[in-house]
């Protein structure tokens, strides 16, 4: 379920809109235990707290960092807007991350209560079932959403490669104010506007593809152990990979979808291809790769160890070790296929038509 497509009507009539907001909320502060329940389901008690403190104009939520002093925030931890940006969702604890690169690593930024989300722990399956999904997201600069009942949000592209391999369906699934969404993640006004602002400075500073990472709960050992049970344990486990990899090096790893799962690696080779262009010295077939770090790619990894050109030395071997871990040999640029790995956003983009807007068609 979509959280709410433009259209000609919101365009042409927002005092409408406006209305139809004054009526929902006077209903759910009228009703709130029969309307918000049967979205919550069986996680995130809380959610119901929240949504009664934002009816009630009592914010910002407890945890909200001080949005006042942004700036001030920005300089005690050496970033400042357009540095490159990690987006990391967790919905049990009801939690939004933002991490951003200094110097070499990603350092955690800012941690925000979500105000609201819908559904349970699992994936989203289908148009309509209230869910939020989860899995590894990328936004790009046409999914930066400035139009209809929210002017300022991230629209997260779901179904992605991955969801619809597995034939999921649903549309508009966004990360915006409020504190009152169906499929979405709500975050207050205030705090998307600190979140869109991010966004949109590393997109325009030149990250193409912010990535967004949505986990279930935080993806320890424990945890995992609590929902030994759960039917989705076996595809969590593969998100858990991706979490691994990020905790492990504080860099946002390459994910791939292959045989219809998620394939993780290390980031650490993407970064030595992204250094190397700042010094010139990448041909157009790295710079095109450098272009789509962070976007999710479509087509199997390539083999841990690749062969090098007979007039140069061999590629170094890779222990069985470090193929496990998903290092990569280090190789030169020419040294590349010829045809490079399109993630599925730009492939969604081209199919769809120029005349289509991105950020409608999911």
């Amino acid at each position: 379920m979509s959280c709410s497509r433009p259209s000609w009507l919101e365009l042409a009539a927002p005092h409408l809109l406006a209305a139809c907001a004054l009526l929902s909320l006077a209903a759910a502060t009228s009703r709130p235990a029969a309307a918000i329940t049967i979205e919550l389901k069986d996680v995130a008690p809380d959610r119901i707290e929240r949504q009664r403190r934002a009816s009630e104009g009592a914010l910002p939520l407890p945890g909200t960092p001080n949005t006042a002093a942004f700036d001030q925030r920005l300089a005690e931890h050496g970033l400042k807007p357009g540095m490159p940006m990690l987006i990391r969702i967790f919905k049990e604890e009801s939690e939004l991350e933002i991490w951003m690169k200094r110097d070499e690593t990603y350092v955690l930024f800012a941690t925000y209560p979500i105000c609201h989300w819908s559904g349970t722990l699992g994936p989203k399956l289908s148009e309509g079932d209230k869910q939020t999904p989860e899995g590894f997201y990328t936004v790009t600069g046409r999914q930066l959403h400035r139009i209809g009942r929210w002017p300022k949000a991230l629209n997260l592209g779901f179904p992605n490669a991955f969801d619809k391999g597995h034939a999921r369906t649903g549309s508009y699934i966004l990360v915006h104010g409020g504190c009152s969404s169906v499929g979405c993640f709500a975050m207050t006004n205030t705090v998307i506007n600190e979140v869109f602002g991010l966004t949109t400075a590393a997109i325009r500073a030149g990250q193409a593809h912010v990535p967004v990472h949505v986990f279930p709960f935080r993806m320890t050992e424990a945890n995992l152990a609590r929902h030994a049970s759960s039917p989705w344990r076996d595809f969590w486990i593969d998100l858990k990979q991706g979490y691994d990899s990020f905790e492990r090096l504080r860099l946002p790893p390459q994910v791939s979808v292959c045989e219809g799962r998620y394939h993780v690696t290390d980031a650490s080779e993407a970064e030595v291809v992204t250094a190397s262009m700042a010094s010139g010295r990448l041909d157009r077939r790295f710079r095109r790769l450098a272009s789509l770090k962070g976007a999710i790619q479509t087509r199997c990894p390539a083999p841990a160890t690749v062969l090098a050109a007979k007039s140069e030395p061999s590629a170094p071997a890779l222990s069985a070790s470090d193929a496990q871990a998903g290092r990569v040999a280090r190789v030169r640029p020419k040294q590349l296929p010829q045809r490079d790995a399109m993630d599925d956003t730009e492939q969604d983009a081209r199919s769809s038509g120029a005349a289509k807007d991105y950020a409608g068609i999911h």
